[in-house]
């Protein structure tokens, strides 16, 4: 029974130093440090649960995104949870429409990206009432209720509402047996923590020595920088490997659209299954010239983690601009419009497989592709969702990956705290910035929430890094024992 008013609006900026050791590095984004804009709901009701949402970034800017978070709070605080499941495709518009911050959109930018962390909150918060992890609140919503969550506008020219129906109708033949498979078997994972661009030669063999071990069969390798290195390292993954195993690159925007045919054809004698944001996620007939191209040797294109929204997913699959299509829980604007993207994808029969290289990404869109399979798409063939090994160990419950498989969360979106321990905080500051696998090497820090108003007065304190330079994280004066993560911004009725 969904309940209660939205009583506070809190929202903080998390960042892990994962540029020190060449974590999430590739061509286009060489030292990123995985961050988030990580909002909490709370409401007036008697459970005392909390919603918990967020948004990706690379560190710089996350405060951008905390303070779009906070232009669109109005629209949040006082609501009734109620209302706002009760229409929330109006609800939706009224976040993504706003008169004013629209001009800074519309629906993409900054202001979506905190529009997704928002409502990334309300589904948790709805999720933890109705007691169901995510994925099973959407499978069991009934096929109007979860298309009343969908705004439709600019895409009905590809997909109705009624066609959408039509598709959700055709879903319910065989979902519970496919709900029991992935209970049993989970959804197929790839993996991309064996070649992130920085890391080194023998780093990569370790773990790719190490994923072979663990079962892993699917594996992504960033290219873009050098040809002639990526010849080399995808030769030495290739071999390591074997012929037999899945292999996929990803270029994160790197080249001109010749420059990608060019430089993909001599790529191509490692078999990779797809080339990955081959050139800019806004140049759609690029990639689809690109597709072209690439068709003949055997490899395909996949884009998706930095488009902007549902329009320009419409106009890829309109174009044939992408073999595999990569939703991102958190670019898009939440569950909501990840919805009409997932029933666009099963229109044109284009496999879904996620992007989830991020702190928190996995956590997220496994609920996403879950509900994929057992109620739209009903397939497995070539599909597969992205996991990265990085920061799991932050989160009250982390992903659950067995035989390389992705196991349904039995929690919401998977991020928050029992409710016994909500005075705890659920993230972790990673603040060596070493490889988390190293637990000898982690020094680790709990903090506790404190919220700092402007003007507050701030130390600095130095971590060990294995280089011995000190790592500057600013925390407030009071003391290490009650310190943030960062500024924590909290709006109070």
């Amino acid at each position: 029974m969904v309940r209660g008013r939205i009583s506070r609006l809190s929202v903080r900026d998390v960042r892990f130093p994962t540029s020190l050791g060449g974590h999430g590095s590739d061509a286009m984004h060489t030292d990123p440090d995985y961050s988030a804009a990580y909002v909490v709901l709370e409401t007036d009701a008697e459970d005392g649960l909390q919603g918990y949402g967020l948004t990706f970034t690379l560190g710089k800017g996350t405060e951008v995104v905390v303070c779009a978070v906070n232009a669109l709070a109005h629209h949040v605080l006082h609501k009734d949870l109620r209302d706002i499941v009760g229409d929330f495709r109006g609800f939706y518009r009224q976040l993504t429409s706003d008169g004013q911050l629209r001009w800074i959109g519309p629906e993409k930018g900054v202001v979506h990206l905190a529009t997704a962390a928002v409502l990334n909150a309300v589904w948790d918060l709805w999720a933890k009432q109705e007691g169901k992890p995510l994925w099973k609140l959407l499978v069991d919503m009934d096929p109007r209720t979860l298309l009343s969550c969908i705004d439709f506008r600019y895409i009905t020219d590809v997909l109705t509402e009624e066609e959408a129906y039509e598709i959700l109708q055709k879903g319910q033949v065989g979902k519970k047996e496919r709900e029991g498979q992935m209970l049993m078997h989970g959804y197929p994972a790839y993996t991309t923590s064996c070649a992130w661009l920085g890391y080194s030669d023998d780093t990569l063999k370790q773990l790719c020595t190490e994923a072979l071990k663990d079962g892993w069969t699917r594996f992504k390798v960033k290219v873009g920088a050098d040809l002639q290195d990526d010849i080399r390292r995808c030769r030495l993954i290739r071999n390591m490997i074997g012929p037999e195993k899945t292999l996929m690159m990803d270029a994160n925007q790197r080249w001109d659209v010749p420059e990608a045919i060019e430089w993909m054809s001599k790529l191509a004698e490692f078999k990779p299954l797809w080339i990955e944001e081959p050139t800019s996620p806004d140049d759609i007939l690029g990639h689809a010239a690109i597709s072209k191209a690439l068709a003949p040797l055997g490899i395909g294109v996949a884009t998706g983690e930095q488009c902007h929204n549902r329009v320009i997913f419409k106009q890829l699959l309109q174009a044939k601009a992408l073999q595999f299509l990569q939703i991102d829980s958190c670019r898009l604007g939440s569950v909501n419009e990840n919805l009409s993207v997932l029933l666009m994808a099963k229109k044109f029969e284009i496999p879904v497989c996620p992007h989830a290289g991020g702190v928190g990404l996995c956590e997220l869109v496994q609920h996403l592709i879950i509900f994929d399979f057992i109620s739209v798409s009903a397939s497995l063939k070539n599909r597969m969702c992205e996991y990265v090994d990085h920061l799991h160990e932050h989160f009250r419950y982390p992903v659950i990956i067995k035989k390389a498989s992705y196991m349904p969360p039995k929690v919401s979106l998977a991020r928050g705290l029992p409710e016994e321990a909500r005075s705890f905080q659920p993230l972790v500051y990673f603040s060596c910035g070493l490889d988390p696998r190293a637990q000898s090497c982690l020094l680790r820090a709990y903090f506790q929430y404190l919220e700092i108003t402007n003007g507050s007065s701030v130390s600095n304190i130095k971590f060990p890094r294995p280089e011995g330079q000190g790592l500057r994280l600013k925390l407030p004066e009071q003391g290490f024992s009650n310190a943030s993560l960062s500024s924590q911004h909290q709006l109070r009725p």
